[in-house]
């Protein structure tokens, strides 16, 4: 059975864009393959900031590592490992300030490990979390997979390279863009969002 792993990062509850579009698209996923899904909501349940107790201790043996220590490992081991074992990773993310929020800039900082999803050889980085497919919906006001808004969008270009970083390359995007253009267009992006991740399930 395959395992999915769901990252919703918005703030906006039932409201969000995002999370309903990869909701949708994680239980499609689901019904193809009779898995399970792990779901973590960094919006309900943010994680701490990375800070020098955690930087600290991810550079320690584990018997070395002071009680502080040793919890702000326990958190990022626990996140790791989720990433690891997941067949499919399903992560949403508003564009603001034309990149993703903090708290799932967070959950990577916490899952961007040294020796367990990356490691560095003669030859340069290695990605350690292989043989996954990613799917990323991105949901934001204006239009920013064409046109005149490509440059600004740094969140897609992003989460690719740090995805790619640790050896996850193979990553579809959904879009719910334009929303902002009044309610004709945002029904049209949102059915266009969900026809798309349907589509997509259909064809993992």
């Amino acid at each position: 059975m395959s395992s999915i792993l769901l990252i919703t990062s918005s703030p906006r509850g039932a409201e969000s864009l995002s999370s309903s579009v990869a909701n949708g698209l994680a239980e499609k996923l689901q019904a193809q393959s009779g898995g399970a899904i792990t779901r973590r909501d960094l919006a309900v349940s943010p994680l701490a900031h990375v800070d020098g107790t955690f930087t600290s201790a991810i550079r320690k043996p584990a018997a070395d590592r002071s009680p502080a220590e040793a919890t702000a490992a326990a958190i990022s081991d626990e996140l790791t490992q989720e990433l690891l074992d997941a067949d499919t990773l399903v992560i949403a993310t508003g564009l603001i300030n034309f990149n993703i929020y903090s708290s799932l800039k967070t959950w990577i900082d916490h899952v961007a490990r040294a020796g367990l999803t990356f490691k560095y050889s003669e030859s340069g980085p290695v990605g350690l979390a292989t043989g996954k497919k990613a799917y990323l919906v991105l949901a934001s006001g204006g239009i920013y997979s064409s046109g005149p808004g490509v440059p600004m969008n740094h969140a897609v270009p992003y989460i690719k390279t740090v995805l790619g970083f640790m050896g996850i390359t193979d990553v579809e995007t959904i879009y719910v863009e334009g929303v902002a253009y009044g309610p004709e267009a945002a029904e049209k992006a949102i059915a266009a969002a969900h026809a798309k991740a349907a589509e997509l399930a259909l064809a993992a």
